[in-house]
């Protein structure tokens, strides 16, 4: 309240909207925002048709984003190695498809069977990450391209002679070796099935969503626990950490077993979706396309929320499903939008890495300033 010639007027209250901060802390979905709604433009989409698209890749794929949230808070950067993971759930489904058990049951058996597998490669994982601590995204990937070459030799030579499997459906024809695609009739769409409504044109899986969403509330209340202090302690410092009587190693060990087991299931989440397994290769560019995700949301390699892995997935594969017409529409050509559609996928990551180093440099010149000027 103030008084201005003996008449009093209430004072409104200013409100600071600043641009560049915004900018500055919301660059990378912004610049995806942007080029979604004008490569949407440019393709000509039926708006029905994108709505269906992106939903039902929120469904298959947030699971498998959420998984690399653990290990960025415990400051192990992106996990690549989460392809550990999409690979044990992959041995799950096959074993399940081979024993013929259907539906749900067959679904949740695969997630009972691919969570000792994950939790056993998350530890080794792990403690070889505990090695090479500050190299842990390029160390992750490496653990990722070996481990490939251990599930390839396994089901390329040794299924059939050592380990059986004698059904002639799922073998090569020279019965050593998984057929290159497995037809995942008993499981696919197991849980999408269970309730989708269509609402307005759009159909709904409403179960599968709520898997991912209960999945958010647990990953929340593991964060309030004394793991996830010691999670967010570990990330922030681990000398301090390790000062405070926090097992350091241990910490990183536990966020690994936790991501991988999550991918596991993210991966089941995914095939039943898609109803076909593509045995040596579905599980190829399950981390570059997650962590892809995780950065058009707004991540970083040391931050990462909830929300910003679902606003990624959300961007991501908007993105993804608009750039191959509207690259058809505007080069003419129906390949070229299928190079646009892997242009884009991988130059995701570098131009977002690229910006969020852009943006650390920012905001580290903007608290120097604001450091003198308090001076």
């Amino acid at each position: 309240m103030t008084q201005t010639h003996g008449k009093t007027v209430e004072s409104r209250p200013t409100v600071n909207f600043d641009v560049r901060h915004l900018i500055l802390t919301n660059g990378v979905p912004i610049l995806f925002l942007a080029l979604s709604i004008t490569m949407a433009m440019v393709a000509g989409l039926n708006v029905t048709f994108l709505l269906n698209e992106v939903v039902t890749r929120l469904a298959r794929n947030s699971l498998l984003v959420l998984s690399l949230l653990i290990p960025v808070t415990a400051g192990m950067g992106l996990n690549f190695s989460i392809v550990i993971g999409a690979m044990a759930g992959q041995a799950a489904a096959i074993a399940v498809t081979y024993w013929g058990i259907p539906g749900v049951r067959g679904f949740l058996l695969a997630c009972l069977l691919s969570t000792p597998i994950a939790a056993i490669a998350g530890w080794l994982a792990g403690n070889v990450l505990n090695r090479a601590k500050g190299r842990e995204m390029i160390t992750s990937m490496i653990l990722g391209f070996f481990a490939n070459g251990i599930y390839q030799l396994i089901f390329l030579f040794l299924v059939g002679p050592i380990i059986p499997l004698k059904d002639p459906a799922m073998l090569l024809p020279q019965g050593i070796g998984v057929r290159n695609t497995v037809d995942l009739i008993n499981m696919a769409q197991a849980f999408d099935k269970i309730w989708r409504p269509v609402i307005g044109g759009v159909r709904i899986p409403v179960v599968t969503l709520l898997v991912s969403a209960g999945m958010c509330v647990l990953i929340t209340f593991l964060m309030k626990t004394k793991i996830g202090q010691d999670l967010r302690a570990v990330g922030q410092d681990m000398h301090i950490a390790e000062v405070m009587g926090i097992k350091v190693d241990k910490t990183r060990i536990i966020a690994m077993i936790l991501s991988t087991v999550i991918a596991g299931w993210g991966q089941l989440i995914f095939l039943q979706n898609i109803g076909t397994l593509n045995t040596y290769n579905s599980h190829e560019q399950v981390g570059m396309f997650s962590i892809a995700a995780l950065l058009v949301g707004g991540a970083s390699t040391r931050r990462a929320t909830i929300w910003q892995a679902i606003v990624g997935v959300i961007l991501f594969h908007t993105l993804f499903v608009v750039s191959p017409l509207a690259g058809q529409r505007l080069f003419g050509v129906p390949q070229i939008g299928e190079y646009f559609r892997v242009f884009v996928a991988y130059g995701i990551i570098a131009v977002a890495l690229a910006l969020h180093a852009w943006q650390g440099r920012q905001v580290r010149r903007q608290a120097i300033k604001e450091a003198m000027l308090t001076e």
